[in-house]
């Protein structure tokens, strides 16, 4: 063995000084420009470290080619760490951009960049400012506070999201109103991941639709609905109506949530898999909703156990 990975390539081929030496180089990389961990992981450790190496070693016509390339070019350690890094960070900067978050982060340069009152600051990660911001002005908040400002903004919403061609301009607007009001907040640039990460939040925008088992015991659900069905009788059809309104307006992480409204934020972080400042302005918002639902009716309980009922139906 050598401490060395120039030497171990001069002299045995790849071993373990050169993938010591791809690991802490991969967390240099994601530490200097921002990358997100790849796909399974919530967060970079030496078990992502590990993944990114052998989908790097595995690619089709590639391999360990890369390994053999940069050390043919090197000089000496030095220059072997360089065009390591190089490498490394090309390879995450084409699996970013395969990633739904990679694709919200290029449409969203690309409406920023062609928009003058945003600016671009230069170097990495890529940042972004209002234009009437001081250049040296960076935001180094936390990002839960960019999320619960993007929240509060009203009057805005997407009920169109096109994965291809022209971004329509309700769209654009919606977007570039929540990215202004985050801003104008942080009072200076954010990272582009960052502020994909508020929109993804703030829309919903790449929530995969999840499948849930909501109750422990089997046939909860039906046993709510026979005991408001023998202590009421309302109009069903008119009941339905008002519940299937409400339905139509909850958005997924809202119907997974709906059954556990007198949980903590920190069970609805776990159900939704997201930040616990996330989960307590979803559960709020739902639970404003909701009042200002039922309040207008005179049957809200018989309401109640019809969402439920629907909750039961999307988990079956």
């Amino acid at each position: 063995m050598t401490d060395s990975a120039y030497e171990e390539l001069q002299t045995g081929g790849f071993g373990p000084a050169t993938f010591d030496l791809l690991r802490r180089l991969v967390h240099q990389v994601h530490r200097t420009y921002g990358f997100p961990p790849p796909e399974g992981h919530t967060s970079w450790s030496d078990d992502a470290a590990y993944d990114v190496i052998s989908a790097m070693l595995s690619q089709e016509g590639a391999g360990q080619r890369f390994v053999t390339v940069c050390f043919t070019q090197a000089a000496d350690e030095a220059s072997l760490e360089r065009l390591f890094l190089t490498s490394i960070r090309n390879f995450l900067i084409d699996e970013a951009k395969k990633t739904p978050r990679g694709k919200l982060r290029r449409r969203i340069a690309r409406l920023m960049g062609e928009d003058t009152a945003y600016r671009k600051n230069n170097g990495s990660p890529p940042r972004w400012a209002l234009a009437d911001h001081p250049e040296e002005a960076l935001w180094q908040g936390d990002l839960d506070d960019l999320i619960a400002q993007a929240a509060r903004v009203r009057g805005v919403g997407i009920t169109r999201w096109n994965h291809a061609g022209p971004t329509p301009k309700q769209t654009v607007h919606a977007l570039k109103t929540i990215l202004l009001c985050v801003l104008q907040h942080a009072q200076g640039a954010v990272r582009e991941e960052d502020l994909a990460k508020v929109l993804e939040a703030r829309f919903e925008l790449l929530a995969p639709a999840r499948v849930t088992q909501l109750f422990a015991d089997e046939g909860s659900v039906a046993a709510i609905v026979e005991q408001h069905a023998a202590t009421t009788a309302p109009d069903p059809t008119e009941t339905e109506g008002v519940a299937e309104g409400i339905w139509q307006r909850l958005s997924p992480n809202e119907r997974l949530l709906l059954p556990y409204l007198d949980k903590d934020a920190h069970h609805a972080a776990q159900l939704l898999e997201i930040r616990q400042g996330h989960a307590v302005l979803v559960l709020s918002n739902l639970k404003t909703m909701l009042r200002d639902a039922l309040s207008l009716d005179s049957d809200a309980q018989t309401v109640m156990a019809s969402l439920l009922r629907r909750c039961g139906e999307a988990a079956s």
